[in-house]
């Protein structure tokens, strides 16, 4: 990261600027890894406020709190999703679908909100973008290993509700898979569209609220998971997953998406991953399905009302591959 995207930072406090103070390199680190990221503080003189700066990821939040399970799941699986990983285009297919964008966007500044280990973010870099990615846990650390190499890349972890730019910063704001997991969607959205420039786009999708989707074993289940130690609730999602993945398969080959749901895992054979790989997005997912503190899925009319009393124009809301899709141009 340059001085320069460091420049843009603004204290999430009260939106004044930040000075930079970082240590010195020693000749044992090594530039982009995560053990050996430089370390300092960036300080607020306006308010006082300061943030620390540990392993090269400025920190804009105190803990990871709510979202300490995902800090968890993506460190521990932190290659697992990537497309350069998996050899497949999962990831990209699923982005490009989503949002309708070009597959070149260089020279447009995009902010990606609540980034996992990066597997978005690999895919954004890879358009030509100026990418500023942040998570609230301390699944940023994952996402500094598989990304904090490319000069085009501004990793920080923040809380959604506190994002630290001023507002009108971004001509691309895009967060998938994560506003049902904040404890006010609505606001988490609010907040996003505060970044987005004029002309500029935002795009988001969220879990759908359909009563289908509320007869899934995760909401059986979660009442008594989420409650768990994650470590504990880790090792059993281990242990009993990969025991269920050929009933998930049979399940599914006889009775599609439907039947794929009757058993309370999920896998993904059908996307052409090997089964070492399969294996582990079924730990990965499944744990995701049963670990978050939050859950909260939208319908479309409330997804089209947050676009409209935000102030965009040409809004798309619709059903999607991970529940429903919204997208609109702000005026």
């Amino acid at each position: 990261m340059s001085k320069e995207q460091w420049g843009l930072f603004r204290c999430p406090t009260c939106r004044g600027p930040l000075q930079f103070q970082l240590r010195p390199w020693s000749d044992r680190e090594k530039p982009g890894t995560v053990q050996d990221g430089p370390s300092g503080q960036a300080d607020c003189r306006p308010c006082g406020a300061f943030y620390v700066i540990r392993k090269g990821i400025p920190r804009f939040v105190g803990d990871s709190g709510y979202t300490a399970s995902f800090g968890m799941q993506w460190n521990l699986h932190r290659r697992a999703q990537l497309d350069s990983h998996t050899g497949l285009p999962i990831s990209r297919t699923r982005l490009f679908s989503v949002t309708g964008w070009p597959s070149d966007l260089s020279g447009l500044s995009i902010l990606e909100a609540g980034s996992g280990a990066g597997r978005f973010t690999e895919v954004l870099l890879a358009s030509g973008a100026q990418v500023y990615s942040f998570d609230y846990s301390e699944a940023v650390e994952a996402n500094f290993a598989n990304n904090g190499h490319h000069p085009e890349l501004t990793l920080f972890q923040g809380d959604i509700f506190r994002i630290p730019f001023e507002s009108a910063s971004f001509d691309k704001v895009i967060s998938l898979g994560v506003l049902q997991h904040t404890p006010d969607p609505e606001r988490a959205f609010r907040s996003l569209s505060e970044m987005v420039r004029p002309g500029g786009e935002l795009v988001i999708d969220v879990y759908a609220k359909t009563l289908a989707a509320r007869l899934q074993w995760k909401y059986v289940l979660r009442p008594l998971t989420r409650r768990m130690d994650t470590g504990t609730l880790y090792r059993l999602v281990s242990r009993w997953t990969p025991r269920m993945i050929p009933m998930a398969r049979w399940l599914r080959a006889i009775g599609g998406r439907v039947g794929a749901k009757l058993v309370p895992i999920v896998e993904y054979s059908h996307l052409g991953l090997s089964p070492q790989l399969n294996r582990e997005w079924a730990i990965l997912d499944t744990f995701d399905m049963y670990s978050p503190a939050h859950d909260y899925p939208q319908s479309v009319a409330s997804v089209k009302r947050w676009f409209d009393g935000a102030g965009f124009a040409k809004i798309s809301v619709r059903r999607g591959p991970n529940g429903v899709v919204g997208k609109g141009t702000k005026v």
